[in-house]
C-alpha cells in the first residue's frame, strides 16, 4: 500500500487517481462562487463602472467565511494583521482630522477589515484537512473566470457587435480587450491568476495533463488581446517561477516555461491577422495608438506616464514627509499644488502602493507598512520553501497569487478592488496558516487554544450583510445619475443621495455640478473634492469660491483656476474663454495673489457640521479644524 509520504514526495504524472479529500460542499461551492462570479458581472449601474462588482465580492467573500467559519486565530498572521491595521488607523486619522469624507472612510474600513478576515479564514482552512481541496475550489474559481474572461476578451476584440453591455461589457478601447473588468491591466491580472490557477490545480491531481495545456492557449492569447505591459511582464514572473521551482513537476514546469513562447507566437498570429482584417489588434492596437513604446521609448512625450504622476508624488513627499498628506487626500493635494509639468489626467492614485503609502501616511507609517508586509512575506517565503506535497503546491501556488498582485500594485491599484483585495488576502492567509512542521497530521494547530467558530460565523455574516447594504445604500446614488419613471426631482434625488451612509460623496458631486438646494451646493463643495477633483468640479468650485465675496475666497479661486490650467483640459475651453479675449477682471485670468497650500481648502470642522445640519444631512465629513 502506497504510503502518504511517497505519495507527497512523487510527482503528479506518477500519482494514482483518486478523488478530492471530502470537503464540505458550501464551501467548494462558496470559494468557486467568490473567485470567479465577481469578476465576471458584465451589468453596471452609474455612476460607478465595477460597484456592483465589488459588492457582489464582498458579499460572496463573507460567505467563504460562513460557510467556513475561522475558530481561531492562526500563529504567524501578526505583521500581515498589523500591517492592515496601521493603514486602518491611518484612515481614521484623515477622516477625524484631515478631510476625508466620513463615507469614503467607512468604505476603505469596510474593506480592511473583509481582507483581515479573509487572511484569518484562509489560515484557518489551511490547518486542517480541508487545505488541499479548498485551496483547489479556490484554484477553479480563478481558473473558471479567466476561461470566461478570454471568451469575453475574444468577443471584444472579434466580435465587438455582440456586446451588449448586460452579460458581456462594450470595450472602449479599439482592438483590446477590457473584459467585463472593463480595464484590460484588470484582466491581464486576472488571466495571471488563472494561469498559476491551473498549475496548483494540476499538481493537487485535479487537472489532467491534456488538460493543463488545453487550458493555455486562450489564457495567453486573452493576455495579448489585452495588450497589458503588466500581464506581459507577468509571464516572464511565470517563467522564473519555472526555472526556480525545482518541486513542481516536469510537466508544470515546461507548461509555465512555455507560456512567453505562447505569448510571442500569440502577438506574431494577430500581427499578421490584423493586416488580413486591416484592423490593428490586441497589442499591436495599443502599439499604433501609442505610436511605437509610448511612454516607454519617451516619458516626455507621454505627459500621463507614470514617471511623471511618480515625480509630482516624490514632490508632495517631500512637502509632509512625516504624516503625508492623509490616507485617501493624494488628488486633492496634489491638484491644489502647483505642478507647471502636471500629467493632464487626473490622477486619484500613484499607481504605485509604496509611493501611495508614503504620500498619504508619511513616511514612518509607511515603512512601518512595508516593513511589516516584508515580514509577512518572508515568512510566506519561509513557508514555501519547507512544505512539501499538497502543502508546498498551496504555499508555493498561493505566494505566486499574492505576488501577482504585488507585482501589479507597483504599476497600479489592484488591491483598491474588492474583487483583487479579498482573494489575495485569502490565499496569503492560506500560505500563511499551513503547519510549520510538514510531519505533524495536519490538523489544527495548538489544539489546547479554545475554538470560537460562532465569532467566525458572525463576522461571515456581517460581510455577507455589508456587501448587501452597500448595494442598497448605492441605489441613492444611482437614482441621482440614472433617473427611472416618477422619480423625484433632481434637487430632491441629490438631497437624499447626501444622506447615503457609504456613497453620500456621489451626491456630494452632484450637488456641486448641478442645480440643487443652496444648502446641498453648500455641503457637496465641502466634501466633494476630496473625493475626485476633475475639470467639471474644478469650475463649479472656483466659481462658487469666487462668488463668497470675501478677499481670501476670490483669491483661493483663482489658484484653483491656475491649477486646472495646468491640466490643458479641452472642456474648460468655454471657463478660459474670457481670457482670450482680454476680459482681464474674469478672475480665472488672474493670477492669485499668493501661494495657497492645498491644506486652506479643507473646509473648517465647524463650517462643514452647520452646513450638514441646514442641509439636514448628518455631519458627513469631520474635517480639519478652523483656520
Amino acid at each position: 500500500m502506497t504510503s502518504a509520504a511517497t505519495l507527497a514526495s512523487s510527482p503528479p504524472e506518477s500519482r494514482p487517481a483518486a478523488p478530492p479529500p471530502k470537503v464540505a460542499a458550501r464551501l467548494l461551492a462558496a470559494l468557486l462562487l467568490a473567485a470567479s462570479v465577481p469578476t465576471l458581472l458584465a451589468l453596471n449601474q452609474p455612476p460607478s463602472a465595477t460597484l456592483l462588482n465589488q459588492c457582489l465580492a464582498v458579499a460572496l467573500w463573507g460567505g467563504v467565511a460562513v460557510a467556513s467559519p475561522p475558530g481561531r486565530l492562526a500563529r504567524g498572521l501578526g505583521p500581515l494583521l498589523a500591517a492592515l491595521g496601521v493603514v486602518a488607523a491611518g484612515v481614521a486619522v484623515s477622516s477625524g482630522w484631515g478631510g476625508l469624507p466620513l463615507s469614503l472612510a467607512l468604505l476603505a474600513l469596510g474593506l480592511l477589515a473583509g481582507t483581515a478576515l479573509m487572511v484569518i479564514t484562509g489560515a484557518d482552512a489551511a490547518q486542517g484537512p480541508r487545505a488541499a481541496p479548498a485551496f483547489a475550489a479556490l484554484a477553479a474559481g480563478l481558473l473558471l473566470a479567466g476561461l470566461l474572461g478570454a471568451a469575453v476578451a475574444a468577443v471584444q476584440v472579434f466580435k465587438p457587435g455582440w456586446t451588449d453591455g448586460q452579460w458581456i461589457a462594450h470595450s472602449g478601447l479599439a482592438g483590446r480587450a477590457v473584459g467585463n473588468l472593463r480595464q484590460p491591466n484588470h484582466l491581464g491580472s486576472l488571466l495571471l491568476w488563472a494561469l498559476v490557477a491551473a498549475v496548483a490545480l494540476h499538481e493537487l491531481r485535479w487537472l489532467p495533463r491534456a488538460a493543463l495545456w488545453a487550458v493555455a492557449l486562450p489564457l495567453v492569447l486573452a493576455i495579448e488581446l489585452t495588450a497589458s505591459r503588466t500581464g506581459a511582464v507577468g509571464l516572464g514572473g511565470l517563467l522564473l517561477w519555472a526555472l526556480l521551482d525545482r518541486r513542481l513537476s516536469p510537466t508544470a514546469r515546461w507548461w509555465l516555461a512555455a507560456t512567453p513562447l505562447l505569448y510571442a507566437a500569440a502577438y506574431l498570429t494577430m500581427g499578421w491577422y490584423g493586416e488580413f482584417s486591416q484592423h490593428a489588434l490586441g497589442a499591436g492596437a495599443r502599439l499604433a495608438a501609442e505610436g511605437g513604446l509610448g511612454e516607454l521609448a519617451n516619458p516626455a512625450e507621454s505627459p500621463n506616464s507614470r514617471l511623471n504622476i511618480w515625480h509630482n508624488t516624490l514632490d508632495l513627499i517631500k512637502a509632509q514627509p512625516w504624516t503625508g498628506v492623509g490616507f485617501g487626500e493624494f488628488n486633492f493635494a496634489w491638484t491644489l499644488t502647483a505642478f507647471p509639468t502636471r500629467p493632464t489626467a487626473f490622477f486619484d492614485h500613484t499607481h504605485n502602493l509604496l509611493l501611495q503609502l508614503a504620500v498619504e501616511l508619511g513616511l514612518p507609517a509607511a515603512a512601518l507598512v512595508t516593513g511589516l508586509l516584508g515580514w509577512a512575506g518572508w515568512r510566506s517565503g519561509v513557508q514555501a520553501h519547507r512544505a512539501t506535497g499538497d502543502l508546498g503546491v498551496i504555499a508555493r501556488a498561493g505566494s505566486v497569487l499574492v505576488l501577482i498582485a504585488g507585482l501589479h500594485s507597483l504599476l497600479e491599484y489592484p488591491l483598491w478592488y474588492a474583487y483583487f483585495l479579498l482573494p489575495a488576502g485569502l490565499a496569503w492567509g492560506f500560505v500563511l496558516g499551513l503547519p510549520k512542521v510538514p510531519a505533524t497530521p495536519p490538523h489544527r494547530s495548538d489544539p489546547s487554544r479554545p475554538s470560537r467558530p460562532a465569532l467566525g460565523l458572525t463576522a461571515g455574516a456581517l460581510m455577507v450583510a455589508a456587501g448587501v447594504f452597500a448595494l442598497l445604500d448605492y441605489q441613492h446614488a444611482v437614482v441621482i445619475y440614472a433617473p427611472t419613471a416618477g422619480s423625484a426631482s433632481l434637487a430632491e434625488r441629490i438631497t437624499r443621495g447626501q444622506r447615503s451612509m457609504l456613497f453620500g460623496h456621489h451626491a456630494d458631486y452632484a450637488a456641486a455640478t448641478n442645480t440643487a438646494t443652496p444648502a446641498s451646493t453648500a455641503l457637496g463643495f465641502a466634501r466633494a473634492p476630496h473625493a475626485l477633483l476633475d475639470t467639471r468640479l474644478m469650475m463649479a468650485w472656483a466659481q462658487h469660491l469666487a462668488e463668497r465675496g470675501d478677499a481670501d475666497s476670490l483669491d483661493r479661486a483663482r489658484w484653483l483656476a491656475q491649477r486646472l490650467r495646468e491640466f490643458r483640459n479641452a472642456d474648460a475651453a468655454a471657463f478660459f474663454a474670457p481670457c482670450l479675449g482680454g476680459a482681464v477682471q474674469a478672475f480665472p485670468c488672474q493670477a492669485p495673489l499668493r501661494v495657497h497650500d492645498w491644506r486652506e481648502f479643507i473646509e473648517p470642522r465647524a463650517a462643514v457640521a452647520a452646513l450638514a445640519q441646514g442641509a439636514g444631512q448628518p455631519p458627513n465629513l469631520p474635517s480639519a479644524p478652523s483656520r
